[in-house]
């Protein structure tokens, strides 16, 4: 059985001497999924098989994750994992609670209002602050932006990927 994997985030550089990869999280658990001790997995290009690596350490430092690796903690020998793709296999996801979503679930998915109109598909998730925002691609439209909050997002169906929402005044820009 092939092992299916989710992406969780992207090194983009390397922070510092002691070993630190900055990291770019595609993650709604971040906490959990960097923490210290758990196994991540690095798809790197020209590689065929991922690199794998036990969190040493996780911190924040402005937009983004921290980490160092506990089979690497030099400067040297991080060079080499920019641009690395952090992906855990499935198994690792866990079990979400009621009304959670992992991103890959909710990434596709199309929404339409109350009166089942089509708005669009979700093309991107954005987890500035609060709550997410779903990026909603439309057909000659610009892109709609719709907050994931109890107020707006009425109901999913993620084995179906449809999304249905109340549509508040101001919410869509035509």
């Amino acid at each position: 059985m092939t092992t299916r994997w989710f992406n969780v985030g992207k090194i983009v550089n390397t922070h510092g001497i002691k070993g630190e990869v900055r990291v770019i999280s595609k993650t709604d658990f971040a906490e959990e999924r960097y923490k210290p001790g758990n196994t991540l997995y690095l798809f790197m290009d020209g590689r065929n098989e991922p690199v794998e690596v036990t969190v040493n350490t996780h911190r924040l430092h402005k937009q983004f994750h921290l980490l160092q690796f506990k089979e690497r903690q030099s400067l040297n020998e991080v060079e080499e994992l920019k641009n690395a793709i952090i992906k855990v296999p499935e198994e690792d996801l866990g079990e979400l609670n009621e009304g959670e979503f992992y991103f890959h679930e909710i990434i596709g998915c199309e929404v339409f209002t109350e009166d089942g109109e089509l708005i669009g598909n979700i093309k991107e998730i954005l987890t500035p602050g609060a709550n997410d925002v779903w990026v909603v691609a439309r057909k000659g439209k610009k892109d709609a932006l719709i907050p994931y909050i109890e107020s707006v997002v009425k109901h999913i169906d993620v084995s179906e990927k449809k999304i249905e929402i109340e549509l508040m005044e101001g919410l869509i820009d035509e």
